[in-house]
C-alpha cells in the first residue's frame, strides 16, 4: 500500500509535532494499538480505569493529542480513549475507507470492541462527527450517547465559499510555502488564532496526501433510524457546515436529538471558551446520570 505521507522525512516532521503536543499536555497516558480489518489503530488512553468510557474523535487532518487538548478535564470523570482516526496524519493505519458507505462505522465499532469497553459515550468534532454518525448507522448497540461539535455529514456549506476561503489558500501555500496562506485559511475556519495549528497544518499540507472527496450528507431514512441520544453543537459562522442550516435539517431528520446549541460567535473550529462550555455539558450530563435524584434549588 502506498503511504499517504509523501516522504519519510515529512512523516517524521508531522509525528514530531504530534509528540510535542502530547508532551505539552503533561498527562499520564498509555498507548494502545488495536488491530482492525482496516489495519492498526492507535489510541491514547488516560483517566481513571474504573470511570465510564468516553471515546474522542478528532477532525480532519488532526490527531488524538488535539482532541485531548480540546477537552482537558474529561479525564477527571471519564476513562478517556482518544483515537487516531485512520488515514489521517497521525499514528494509525493509512488505509483510507470510503465516506460513502459504512466503512468508518465498521472500523470504529471494531476499535470499541477491541478496547473491550461498553456503554460508551462518544464526542467528536467536524470529520469526527461523521465518524460517530457512521458508527451509529453501523451498530449503535454499544453507544450510550454522543456529542457532536460542528459535525460533518449533516449539511454542507456553499462550495464556492469553501473553494475561495479554504481550498485555494491551501493550494497557494502548497505551491509557495508561504505561511501567510495557511494563516488566511485558518482565519476563516478558526475562531481563535492557534499557533500549533499553523505549524501542524503547514506540515500536513506539504507532506500528507489529503482526501479532497466531497463530504456526503446522511440520508433522512438513515438518520431517522438512529436511537442514540445526540447533543448537537453547531457554529453560526461555520463556512464548512453552517450552523443554522445544520440545526434546521437535524431537527427534521434526527429524532434522537436530546439537546442542540448554536454557538453564535463561533467559526468552524470553536474557541477555547466554547470548548469549555461543551466539556461542561458532557460532565454535567454524566453527573446528572450518576446522581439522578439531585435537584438544583
Amino acid at each position: 500500500m502506498k503511504s499517504l505521507f509523501k516522504s519519510a522525512e515529512g512523516k517524521q516532521e508531522i509525528l514530531h509535532l504530534y509528540d510535542q503536543k502530547l508532551n505539552e499536555l503533561a498527562i499520564a497516558f498509555e498507548y494502545i494499538q488495536v488491530e482492525t480489518s482496516f489495519g492498526k489503530t492507535n489510541v491514547i488512553v488516560t483517566g481513571n480505569p474504573s470511570a465510564p468510557p468516553i471515546v474522542l474523535v478528532h477532525g480532519s487532518n488532526g490527531c488524538a493529542p488535539i482532541a485531548l487538548e480540546t477537552y482537558p478535564n474529561l479525564s477527571k470523570s471519564f476513562r478517556v480513549f482518544a483515537v487516531d482516526v485512520i488515514a489521517q496524519p497521525n499514528k494509525s493505519s493509512e488505509t483510507r475507507p470510503s465516506m460513502n458507505d459504512q466503512s468508518y462505522g465498521k472500523w470504529m465499532n471494531e476499535v470499541i470492541t477491541k478496547l473491550d469497553i461498553e456503554n460508551v459515550t462518544m464526542a467528536g468534532f467536524s470529520f469526527g462527527g461523521l465518524v460517530i454518525l457512521k458508527t451509529l448507522e453501523h451498530n449503535e448497540s454499544n453507544i450510550k450517547e454522543v456529542y457532536l461539535s460542528a459535525p460533518a455529514y449533516i449539511v454542507n456549506g456553499n462550495p464556492i465559499k469553501a473553494l475561495f476561503n479554504v481550498f485555494i489558500p491551501m493550494l497557494r501555500f502548497m505551491r509557495s510555502k508561504k505561511v501567510k496562506f495557511v494563516e488566511a485559511f485558518l482565519k476563516d475556519v478558526f475562531t481563535d488564532r492557534d499557533e500549533f495549528a499553523i505549524k501542524y497544518l503547514s506540515k500536513v499540507f506539504m507532506h500528507f496526501t489529503m482526501d479532497f472527496t466531497q463530504v456526503p450528507v446522511i440520508s433522512s431514512n438513515k438518520a431517522k433510524q438512529i436511537k442514540t441520544p445526540i447533543t448537537l453543537i453547531a457554529a453560526k459562522n461555520d463556512i464548512l457546515f453552517p450552523g443554522e442550516k445544520m440545526l434546521k435539517r437535524a431537527s427534521q431528520i434526527l429524532p434522537s436529538i436530546k439537546t442542540s446549541l448554536l454557538l453564535k460567535n463561533s467559526k468552524h473550529v470553536q474557541s477555547n471558551n466554547d470548548n469549555m462550555l461543551i466539556e461542561d455539558m458532557i460532565l454535567k450530563d454524566l453527573e446528572n446520570q450518576q446522581n439522578p435524584n439531585t435537584s438544583v434549588k
